[in-house]
């Protein structure tokens, strides 16, 4: 088990395929912010309110230069159905085999009706120009957060 990520940390490298059929690498948004946001599954009620909400303001994270990036253990295919259906315009990355999600530290215990299971822990990191992270938010509760994450990018 990685270590916990803390503000300051060199962001863990990651490439990852998306929807689209593209893939998200980590060294191809060198020099610009990354806001890095891990979702536990495709067109679940939060998961989908999350993703509408960082569409929604992508013009804005485009105007202060950075990307969004959604990450979730889905297929790629399973993403290009989301965004589809969602009219969805932030990259969807594909992560089945953890390796990002456990990199961030993102897999986590949890307990749904006294049952305990393992899944992604909604969170989100800022990735700054210099490649290490800048804010972290764990525990994420989905209202008003596009806008938390949008204010910090634009203070970096």
């Amino acid at each position: 088990m990685a270590k916990e990520l803390d503000e300051g940390d060199p962001a863990p490298h990651f490439t990852l395929p998306t929807d689209g059929g593209a893939r998200a690498d980590l060294a191809d948004f060198a020099g610009k912010p990354v806001v890095l946001y891990f979702y536990p599954k495709d067109d679940t009620s939060g998961c989908t309110a999350e993703a509408i909400a960082f569409s929604g303001l992508k013009p804005e994270f485009d105007a202060a230069g950075a990307a969004v990036i959604g990450v979730s253990p889905d297929s790629a295919a399973s993403h290009d159905k989301f965004k589809a259906k969602h009219a969805l315009s932030v990259a969807l990355a594909a992560d089945p085999e953890r390796s990002a999600i456990e990199a961030y530290g993102v897999w986590k215990e949890k307990s749904m009706y006294g049952r305990k299971y393992f899944g992604v822990e909604r969170s989100t990191f800022l990735i700054g120009r210099d490649g290490r992270i800048a804010k972290i938010w764990r525990k994420v509760k989905v209202p008003k957060h596009a806008e938390d994450v949008l204010k910090a990018v634009r203070a970096l």
